[in-house]
Parts: structure tokens; sequence; C-alpha cells
């Protein structure tokens, strides 16, 4: 067994996200990286570009490419934020709204299948792993 936890933490995520990002193409005509945008946007309707460039981990200009093919593809629109005209306010639209329905049962396949032959008890310390690596790097 593989012990060089970087690596295969590394490794793991390119092939999650590979895979995840083919199924969600297939399946819904959108990268997982949209899906992921969308399901922020819902949870914060009328967020800013910014908070959702935090969110994602990507650089503004990254974020401003992935916001334009979404809105291109009518998954979202931009409006100008009130209170600062050189900032974006994003909201979904019903297409969106549609592709959130859509990808919820991906995303339940694909953590079905992460975990498929673990425990509750094996998941919930991966889980408190994860959450610990997210929180303290």
């Amino acid at each position: 067994m593989d012990k060089r936890l970087f690596y295969l933490l590394n490794i793991a995520r390119h092939r999650v996200y590979k895979h995840a990002d083919q199924l969600s193409e297939e399946a819904l005509g959108i990268s997982v990286t949209q899906v992921g945008a969308l399901l922020l946007v819902a949870g914060d309707e009328g967020c800013l570009l910014k908070d959702l460039a935090r969110h994602l981990n990507l650089n503004n200009s990254a974020l401003t490419g992935l916001a334009g093919r979404m809105e291109h593809k009518g998954l979202l629109e931009r409006r100008p934020c009130e209170h600062d005209g050189r900032a974006s306010r994003l909201y979904l639209t019903d297409l969106g709204r549609r592709k959130i329905d859509s990808a919820k049962p991906l995303i339940t396949e694909l953590n079905e299948r992460m975990t498929e032959g673990f425990t509750d008890d094996e998941v919930d310390v991966i889980l408190r792993f994860l959450n610990r690596l997210v929180n303290d790097f």
C-alpha cells in the first residue's frame, strides 16, 4: 500500500475531479466546476463575483471567464452591484435551477461510489480528516 499522503491526495483529487467532470458533461452538458458554481450561487443568490471566486479557489480573471461562459449558456445572469458599479452580482436563471435539480442524483451517485466499501465509522474518520485539512491549511 502506498503511504505517500500528499501524492495520494493529489492523484485522488485529480482522478475524482476528472471522473466527475466527465459524468457532468455527459449527463448535464456542463462542467463539474459550473455545477459547483451553480450550487454556490443557489446558496447565496445575488452573491458578488469575487465571493464566488473565493469559494471556488479561482482567481478573478478565471472566474470572470467561467461566469461569462455560464451566462452565455443561460445558466447565470450577471447584474451590476447596486453599491459598487464595478462589481457584479450573480443570479440563477431557470435553466440554472433545472441543472441543479438534474445534478443532485449525479452528486449522490458520486458520493456513494466514493464511500462504497467503507463503514459509517470509516467514512466519519475520512470526513474528519478532510475537514481538518480544509480548515487547517
